[in-house]
């Protein structure tokens, strides 16, 4: 969200606290007087915090004051973490061994701060059993609760023969 600003003729409080170019305080005058005193310097007058009484502008050059924020603004959002979903299929016919790997899978992807999609495809006759493959599903997610702290962000969806959920790490 990008914080919106009034410069120049746009301001409306009568009164203004003014902030010079270098940063001094010039005071309290009136808009009019300050708007003049920008343009004479060749700046903008930025009213820069509304919600003071009165409210606060500096002179700036606008351009160049809306670029440095939208820099900062892209190192910020470079900086912040990248999270991916990984996946982890099951099926209904999965022997304890895989369920095993998948689930140590699963904790190592939940460990290293990803969010993990669980997925079980029931093919073909397999959808007649929805009520183990729900079964399987729920083991499965109570096994790695009892590992790590989860938090599911998606519920068991069921669409088609497809049950999904998404969990990730409290």
């Amino acid at each position: 969200m990008q914080k919106i600003y009034r410069l120049n003729n746009r301001i409306t409080a009568p009164l203004l606290r003014i902030i010079d170019e270098e940063g001094e305080h010039l005071g309290v005058m009136p808009t009019s007087q300050a708007l003049n005193l920008a343009q004479e310097r060749g700046y903008d007058l930025v009213e820069v915090s509304p919600l003071e009484n009165p409210p606060v502008a500096k002179f700036l050059d606008f351009g160049q004051f809306k670029y440095e924020l939208e820099k900062k603004e892209r190192l910020r959002k470079a900086k912040a973490p990248k999270i991916k979903i990984k996946g982890i299929r099951l099926s209904l016919r999965i022997a304890k061994g895989d369920l095993v790997l998948r689930k140590n899978q699963a904790l190592e992807f939940l460990k290293s701060g990803n969010k993990v999609k669980i997925e079980l495809i029931l093919k073909g006759r397999e959808r007649l059993h929805l009520n183990l493959a729900k079964e399987i599903f729920n083991n499965f997610t109570q096994s790695l609760k009892e590992e790590i702290n989860l938090e599911v962000e998606q519920p068991l969806t069921i669409q088609g023969g497809r049950l999904t959920t998404i969990v990730k790490r409290v």
